[in-house]
């Protein structure tokens, strides 16, 4: 894309920064261990000499309060995660739940995750993208601040391996049909294939932890939708 398109297509935040206060054990997380974890989004990195050493690498989008990520990179040793979040008082969590349990497969962007995935991640490079819970912008008129849209999926597409994946799941069925409908569009996808048996959802696989938020709502009823495209 030119600057003049650019400047003619403004890019649209799917969030909305929220401020929240650290608590003392958040804060000391800051202060004593944030260069230990938290990668610079001005410079530009070789994950493999970040991590010591050469593994598939996810990246997480929006991880919330970090207990989701930490869980899942504990499981995983063999694997290594980024995980990206613009809310300080998440990071802050993740990096407390990261330095209490020794987990050391771990990077974090606090930053805005188009400008990373655009600007810092190398084309097919990623093993795969997780978005978990991304806010559904419920009113029709927020739906262009929904993050899965083509202009996502064409990054996707560029930045994802040979057999890589992008992993979504909400809890709103009505975004859940629009992500399929998006990440399945000709105009917008041209490598990435649904690996739903029929075509449209996918159980939850064993690596994504259930959390307190949707364990409350399956107990209610709530519906949760996984979806997972692999590209080809």
């Amino acid at each position: 894309m030119t600057t003049s398109e650019k400047e003619s297509h403004p890019r649209i935040k799917s969030y909305i920064l929220r401020q929240g206060r650290a608590t003392v054990g958040q804060q000391n997380a800051i202060d004593n261990v944030w260069d230990d974890y938290c990668l610079d989004p001005s410079k530009i990195y070789d994950y493999a000499q970040i991590f010591g050493r050469d593994a598939p690498l996810i990246m997480e989008i929006g991880f919330g309060n970090g207990s989701s990520l930490a869980e899942m990179a504990r499981n995983n040793p063999d694997l290594n995660y980024l995980g990206i979040e613009v809310h300080r008082p998440g990071v802050a969590r993740l990096l407390m739940l990261l330095e209490e349990q020794g987990i050391k497969n771990v990077r974090i962007y606090h930053h805005d995750a188009i400008q990373i995935l655009e600007t810092k991640i190398l084309d097919h490079f990623l093993a795969g993208v997780h978005l978990f819970f991304p806010d559904p912008w419920q009113k029709r008129r927020h739906h262009k601040r929904r993050i899965v849209r083509p202009s996502f999926v064409q990054i996707l597409n560029k930045k994802l391996k040979k057999g890589g994946y992008f992993h979504a799941a909400t809890d709103w069925e009505h975004y859940a049909k629009d992500m399929v409908s998006t990440l399945s569009s000709p105009n917008s996808n041209n490598g990435l294939v649904n690996t739903s048996v029929d075509g449209v959802y996918c159980p939850r696989p064993e690596y994504r932890p259930l959390t307190k938020f949707e364990n409350r709502g399956l107990r209610l009823g709530h519906g949760v939708w996984d979806l997972i495209f692999k590209k080809i």
